[in-house]
C-alpha cells in the first residue's frame, strides 16, 4: 500500500510539473513560426521552418531597450524596497516605542490598496513634480507598492533574531546604524531573497502602471513594448512569441537558480516554536 501511495503520489506530481512545463515549451515552439504557419496548421505542432529570424527582427525593432529598461526598473526598485521595508521592519520590531503597532498597521493598509484606484492620484501627484514620462515614476510606484508584502514577510524573521546578539553588540561599542547594516541585514539573507524574487515578478510583469505614466519608448518596459508589434492590419505574431520568450527568460532563470532560497526564506519567516 506504501508502494501503491508513493506511485499515485509522484504520478500525480508528474502530471502537475507536465501542466505547468508545457505552456513554457508551446509559447518557445510558438515563436518559431511565421503568421501562416501559426492560423493555418496545428498549434502544437512542431514549426515546419525554424524562424531563428523572429528573434534577431524583434531585438533590431528596439526590444532592447525594453529589456535594460525592465532590468534597471526592476532591480532598482527591489534594491529599494528591500533596504526601506528592511529599517522600517528593524525599527518596529526591534526598538520600544509608543506608536509602532501604529506604524505597522498603517504600512499593513497598502494591502488592501487596489492598484486600479490609485492610478489618477498618482497620475495627478506625479504631474505635479514633473515625473510623468519618467522611469523614476514607475521606481517609486513598484517600490511604495512592494513595501506591505515585503514588511510583512520580514517581519516573522525579525521577531525570531535573539535579542542578545545586538545587546552584545552594543556592548561592544556599535552603533546604530552599525548594528543595522552590519550584523542584522546580513542575518536576514535568507528572507531578503525570498522577497527579492516576489518583487522581481511583480515589477517585471507590471503593466498598468507603466502604460498609464510612460509614453516615450525609450522608457518603456518589455511589457508595454510588446504593443508595438500588434498593428491596426497586420500582427506578426511569431515577433510577439520571440518577445514573450525573452521576457519569460529572466523570471524562469532567477526561479530556477533561487527556489531552494525561496523555500528556505520562507522557512524562515514561520512562527518560532
Amino acid at each position: 500500500m506504501r508502494k501503491l501511495g508513493y506511485f499515485l503520489l509522484y504520478f500525480c506530481l508528474i502530471g502537475v510539473a507536465i501542466f505547468q512545463v508545457f505552456p513554457i515549451v508551446w509559447l518557445f515552439l510558438f515563436s518559431l513560426k511565421d503568421n501562416r504557419e501559426i492560423f493555418a496548421g496545428n498549434p502544437f505542432a512542431l514549426p515546419q521552418q525554424i524562424k531563428w529570424e523572429n528573434y534577431l527582427s524583434v531585438w533590431e525593432a528596439g526590444i532592447g531597450s525594453y529589456f535594460f529598461n525592465s532590468i534597471w526598473i526592476t532591480g532598482v526598485a527591489i534594491l529599494l524596497t528591500l533596504l526601506f521595508a528592511s529599517m522600517a521592519v528593524f525599527v518596529i520590531t526591534r526598538m520600544n516605542w509608543k506608536l509602532n503597532k501604529l506604524v505597522l498597521g498603517i504600512f499593513m493598509i497598502g494591502l488592501m490598496i487596489p492598484i486600479h484606484s490609485a492610478l489618477i492620484p498618482l497620475f495627478s501627484m506625479f504631474l505635479n513634480v514633473n515625473l510623468i514620462d519618467n522611469p523614476w515614476s514607475i521606481v517609486l510606484t513598484y517600490t511604495a507598492y512592494n513595501l506591505p508584502i515585503t514588511m510583512m514577510i520580514l517581519l516573522g524573521f525579525y521577531y525570531t533574531i535573539p535579542k542578545e546578539i545586538e545587546e552584545a553588540a552594543i556592548i561592544d561599542g556599535a552603533s546604530l546604524h552599525r548594528l543595522f547594516f552590519t550584523i542584522i541585514l546580513p542575518l536576514t539573507t535568507p528572507v531578503l531573497s525570498t522577497t527579492a524574487i516576489i518583487n522581481m515578478i511583480y515589477n517585471w510583469n507590471e503593466f498598468v502602471f507603466v502604460n498609464t505614466f510612460i509614453s516615450s519608448d525609450k522608457y518603456k518596459t518589455l511589457t508595454v513594448g510588446i504593443q508595438n508589434f500588434v498593428g491596426q492590419y497586420m500582427t506578426d505574431w511569431g515577433a510577439i512569441g520571440a518577445t514573450l520568450v525573452i521576457s519569460v527568460l529572466p523570471i524562469l532563470i532567477a526561479f530556477l537558480f533561487f527556489s531552494n532560497k525561496i523555500v528556505e526564506g520562507i522557512s524562515s519567516s514561520a512562527v518560532k516554536g
